[in-house]
């Protein structure tokens, strides 16, 4: 009999920090948290039954802090370290090093992390699998090659960095004249952002949605696909709207989706939660985009259209157990959306605005979820991401749906600082949202953002 983890360390802060804690504690297990000198004051330091300073505020002293992460784990005997979102979730240099002090990463393995963080080797797993992939070149060395390939994709067309992320590396190319000053500056941004100026190209694709498959996969080749969220509602690629199910998406499009995410999983060999992202053009061809081997922001959209708690099943997979249902057993059986609540100004170019929270009232009823770890008199650090709750509602349909996700926002009450709740009922009105045909355009030609 497999037992699962006794005492797991929790890597991250903020609301996912204080997800993870309530998961541990519905499962009998102790939870570890680090945090910054910013971060004493914060809920999940005196939810978790330890918890440990690890560094000064700033990130890179504190949560992106390997050796003192891993010496409260060692201090503390936690099994397993749960790294959230962000910050080390993603970083397989550090789910080696949990591996070599006999540490469980809850979340796919270091050479899994590498090869799917590595955008050149994930496409080329991708089209192995028969998995489709938008047309472009996987590497591109020189101007001479990529002018050659330019021709070839056809205009317009992106240059893209091999590694990072974040915007960086990437330029827009409308036409042949443009294609030696695009390549040159994206290459020079990679190499100084990232130490690496290799870039790759791939066609221009717009309109288009954005849509993410759910997945979760064991140690033993099982591999399940949760359904899609529709996460086009975006600002400077980041998301604030997340909705499942896509409301304009074919049925068969969707089944093709979900063959297409389970044989990417399989060929990735991966275990835990991950989300293989497309696109989904106008034609409705979809195209992988990219996988990210971690838990997403977003992931209460999937739990509340499923009913399957996807943070306890991270924790039961990297503890060694099979999964209990098949893809026969899946089955998406409300309607959910979700609103990143950051504290940011949406009027004054998402100023961040942090700040003390003087009152806070959460909204309450019926399928209505709030998570967040904020609390009245508690003081927003500048310091991390403005994120500061994620709201959450289902019904049985999406137009029940986008009215309780109004009367929650109208009800959330966050006062002492500026929030997108209100901005966000705004997008909730719109023709092209209520409609399902919103694109990951919409936000640019409402409003300019």
């Amino acid at each position: 009999m497999i037992d699962i983890f006794k005492k797991i360390l929790i890597a991250n802060r903020g609301e996912i920090a204080m997800r993870v804690i309530r998961a541990c504690k519905e499962m009998g297990i102790a939870t570890v948290a680090v945090f910054s000198e910013a971060d004493k004051e914060a809920l999940h330091v005196s939810f978790a039954e330890e918890s440990y300073c690890i560094g000064k505020a700033q990130s890179k002293d504190s949560y992106l802090n390997v050796n003192a992460i891993m010496a409260a784990a060692i201090a503390s005997k936690a099994e397993a370290i749960h790294p959230g979102y962000g910050f080390l979730s993603e970083n397989a240099d550090f789910a080696a090093l949990c591996k070599e002090n006999d540490i469980v990463f809850i979340g796919p393995s270091s050479e899994v992390i590498s090869k799917m963080g590595d955008k050149e080797a994930a496409k080329r797993t991708m089209r192995a699998a028969k998995v489709p992939v938008i047309p472009g070149y996987d590497r591109v060395d020189d101007l001479e090659q990529a002018t050659e390939a330019a021709k070839e994709i056809g205009f317009p067309l992106l240059f893209k960095a091999r590694s990072g992320g974040g915007g960086r590396g990437i330029r827009l190319v409308k036409n042949e004249g443009e294609v030696e000053s695009a390549f040159n500056s994206a290459s020079s941004e990679a190499l100084s952002a990232f130490g690496d100026g290799v870039l790759y190209m791939e066609k221009y694709l717009r309109p288009v949605k954005h849509i993410e498959m759910q997945i979760l996969a064991d140690n033993y080749g099982n591999v399940v696909c949760l359904g899609e969220r529709d996460c086009s509602v975006q600002r400077k690629n980041q998301k604030l709207i997340e909705e499942s199910p896509c409301a304009i998406l074919p049925e068969k499009t969707r089944v093709a989706m979900i063959d297409a995410s389970i044989k990417a999983g399989k060929a990735a060999g991966y275990q835990g939660v991950g989300t293989i992202e497309y696109l989904y053009d106008k034609d409705g061809n979809f195209y992988f985009m990219e996988m990210n081997t971690r838990l997403q922001v977003e992931h209460p959209v999937t739990e509340m259209v499923t009913g399957i708690d996807l943070v306890k099943w991270q924790i039961r997979v990297a503890s060694g157990l099979a999964l209990e249902f098949e893809q026969s057993d899946i089955h998406l059986g409300s309607c959910a959306i979700e609103c990143r609540i950051n504290a940011e100004d949406p009027y004054n170019n998402f100023l961040p605005m942090p700040g003390n929270i003087d009152m806070l009232h959460i909204p309450g009823g019926p399928w209505v979820r709030f998570d967040t770890a904020i609390y009245q008199g508690y003081r927003i650090p500048p310091f991390y991401d403005s994120m500061i709750g994620k709201l959450i509602v289902s019904a049985k349909t999406r137009d029940e749906a986008i009215r309780k996700m109004k009367s929650a926002l109208y009800e959330l009450t966050i006062d002492g600082t500026v929030n997108t709740a209100d901005f966000q009922a705004e997008i909730l009105d719109q023709e092209d949202f209520v409609s399902g045909i919103y694109t990951t355009d919409f936000l640019e030609s409402m409003v300019g953002v």
